[in-house]
């Protein structure tokens, strides 16, 4: 493809990529507080994020793409539409998701539309929202991806083996270790990542200060 041909293609998937934006915050704006949708610019994995409205997973505009966002670029043929599959926000809430991916006139994926729906607001006895909150049981048993930076799910990884070398949980663990723990992390490098204070804190059931206590 000569440098005009490709320059047009590249000009027409950042045209629809802009119009699938516009879908993006107009969905998050009609769901206030309940709803997060995120449009991922898969031609750009490393910083997929375009846009995030209604932000209920505290990633932010440039984060990586997620798994799903992943298995899409890798795979042409994987599924346009993933409907209704449980998930989970960083906190624990669950969430029920649909993630939608957009292809260019080549057939290629370069973007996907996410809507990751707050089911822990939704009362449990307002039998009308039953439907609402129900997740398509084809997918109930297969992760198909966290709503958090892939940097948040490798620091996971790394507490949760450090943990584990001391035969425990990382909230089990005594004041001590858990001291040597987050001094480790430090010494690896790992808080050179955005958030990732508040993200070990969560993970060993301390404050964000004593963290940073922990890393002195």
């Amino acid at each position: 493809m000569g440098d005009g041909a490709a320059g047009a293609s590249a000009e027409a998937d950042e045209h629809l990529i802009g119009e699938a934006e516009k879908i993006a915050v107009a969905l998050g704006r009609m769901f206030p507080g309940l709803c997060e949708v995120v449009l991922h610019d898969l031609r750009d994995p490393q910083h997929a994020v375009r846009a995030i409205e209604n932000n209920l997973s505290g990633r932010q505009v440039g984060d990586s793409a997620t798994e799903l966002g992943l298995a899409r670029i890798a795979d042409p043929a994987y599924p346009s539409v993933i409907q209704n599959y449980p998930n989970r926000f960083p906190d624990g809430r669950p969430a029920k998701s649909t993630s939608i991916g957009i292809k260019n006139a080549a057939g290629e994926y370069i973007a996907a539309l996410c809507l990751n729906l707050d089911v822990s607001v939704l009362s449990p006895v307002t039998l009308t929202l039953a439907n609402l909150v129900a997740t398509e049981t084809e997918h109930r048993d297969q992760p198909l991806e966290t709503l958090r930076d892939r940097n948040a799910r490798e620091l996971r990884r790394a507490v949760e083996a450090l943990s584990a070398q001391r035969a425990a949980t990382p909230r089990s663990l005594s004041r001590d270790d858990k001291k040597a723990l987050v001094r480790q992390l430090y010494q690896d490098g790992y808080f050179d990542s955005r958030d990732a204070a508040q993200t070990i804190a969560d993970l060993l059931g301390v404050s964000r200060a004593t963290v940073y206590n922990y890393a002195k």
